[in-house]
């Protein structure tokens, strides 16, 4: 997934998020009987809103097909850049407007939007529905989408993170690198590799809890360190801390891109594309923009899990989903439509009718199985089905957290503390500050945060 995928800013909306928790209960307005509600000659339409990207652009091809199906339903596009979604939509359902049926939203938003009672819990539906076979859904992101054993969302695609490695320039310089590296072997790779021409590893250095610290969180991880023990304690001025993160700035003095804070996925993409790079550790998704036909490296790469220290994995887990506000009035016709466009059967039809790469990756086991999509994505799909399924979003890390989530909190405040902390980071991998001084002012302000929820 993209960078921009990742950078929640809710923006305005964050304000409405968190000054309405003591609001929910009044805000969730009741479905009545929850039958959908028709308007004029028993016509329905469901308003959509999603954010503007490929695939669900792909969706918005194909809704026809469902309204072709279901006669007397439109469903409505509403279609915006991700910080617009995100401010529109936050603020839609923690007030109970009821603007949205249907909702786009991140694995970070849905506990916490299901816990406040901002969304149906869709469990019973899908459940009692044989043929949409919920256990399909890749389990480490199904967790990532429950809370109290409720689903408040169900995946439209998904992604962790790997590394993706030059191999013509490996072999030429005769490093190898296995399917499950350690960072310290990467850096070593990336040491040996790294020339006035080619950078010898590209990583993400640019401020932001969705740039820099997407990487960095899952390198602080595998280390042993992570943001708050299971008492809601920061723990981020810790020793653990402090060996990610000055491992990170080394290899990166030592073999990574020139002024890494300008650096994250896009940079990095056309960097490994360019020739500018020889490895990077990043989102799956960008394999399938390295294997495109227009990519000038396409069939030269090679990828692995992400590199490990401590933890047998070290991925980090995303995914866009589909969810139905408390306050839809057409409940059965927002649900059904969420299954289709979820469904195994919608698979096959973006690969049958757009294409089998552009077939929604990281959401079902089963989509691995197609022999159409397994061809086409061939490169990279074995590897993105391997680390999805193994890592551990209720404990990705060395200790036990009270969250569930990997390269983020799932509390309203982390992306304030996120964006600081980042910040502060970044000024020591510019050599504008030293760590002691950068994690102890990220420990201040993840202290505060924590102790709300204490």
């Amino acid at each position: 997934m993209l960078a921009n995928r990742r950078t929640l800013i809710l923006g305005s909306g964050l304000t409405v998020l968190t000054m309405a928790l003591a609001a929910c209960s009044s805000g969730a307005v009741s479905t009545g009987d929850g039958g959908a509600t028709a308007g004029a000659g028993g016509a329905v339409t469901l308003n959509l809103a999603t954010v503007n990207n490929g695939q669900m652009k792909d969706m918005e091809k194909l809704k026809t097909e469902y309204e072709a199906a279901n006669q007397g339903v439109t469903v409505n596009f509403q279609v915006m850049e991700e910080g617009d979604l995100r401010s529109a939509v936050t603020a839609d359902v923690a007030s109970g407007a009821g603007q949205y049926d249907i909702v786009t939203i991140g694995a970070y938003e849905t506990p916490q939007w299901g816990a406040n009672g901002w969304l149906l819990d869709l469990t019973p539906e899908l459940q009692a529905d044989s043929a949409y076979d919920v256990d399909d859904i890749l389990p480490p992101v199904r967790d990532a989408l429950t809370h109290e054993g409720k689903l408040y969302a169900v995946p439209f695609y998904g992604e962790s993170s790997i590394l993706m490695y030059n191999k013509e320039v490996l072999d030429k310089a005769g490093v190898s690198l296995g399917n499950n590296p350690t960072w310290q072997e990467v850096a070593a790779a990336a040491k040996q590799v790294n020339s006035g021409d080619m950078a010898g590893i590209c990583m993400r250095g640019k401020p932001g809890w969705g740039d820099l610290f997407a990487p960095l969180t899952t390198v602080v991880q595998t280390f042993g360190g992570n943001w708050y023990n299971e008492q809601w304690d920061a723990t981020v001025n810790t020793p653990e801390w402090k060996e990610a993160v000055t491992f990170y700035k080394t290899m990166l003095d030592e073999s990574g891109e020139k002024d890494p804070v300008s650096y994250s996925f896009n940079e990095c993409l056309t960097a490994l594309k360019e020739g500018k790079a020889a490895m990077w550790a990043d989102a799956s998704v960008a394999a399938s923009m390295l294997e495109a036909d227009d990519s000038p490296v396409k069939g030269k790469m090679g990828y692995a899990h992400m590199p490990v220290n401590k933890t047998q994995e070290s991925g980090w887990l995303w995914s866009w989903n589909l969810a139905v506000p408390a306050t839809t009035k057409n409940k059965d016709a927002a649900v059904k439509f969420v299954k289709w466009a979820t469904s195994k059967d919608y698979h096959k039809l973006v690969g049958q009718k757009i294409g089998w790469s552009n077939v929604p990756p990281g959401a079902r086991t089963s989509t691995y199985e197609i022999p159409e999509y397994k061809e086409a994505a061939k490169a990279y799909a074995p590897i993105t089905l391997e680390v999805m399924s193994a890592v551990n979003p209720k404990q990705p890390g060395v200790n036990p957290q009270p969250w569930v989530g990997i390269q983020y909190v799932s509390i309203p405040e982390f992306q304030d503390v996120g964006n600081k902390c980042a910040q502060y980071i970044a000024d020591f991998l510019a050599n504008r500050g030293s760590v002691d001084d950068a994690l102890g002012k990220c420990q201040a302000d993840a202290q505060a945060a924590g102790a709300k929820h204490k």
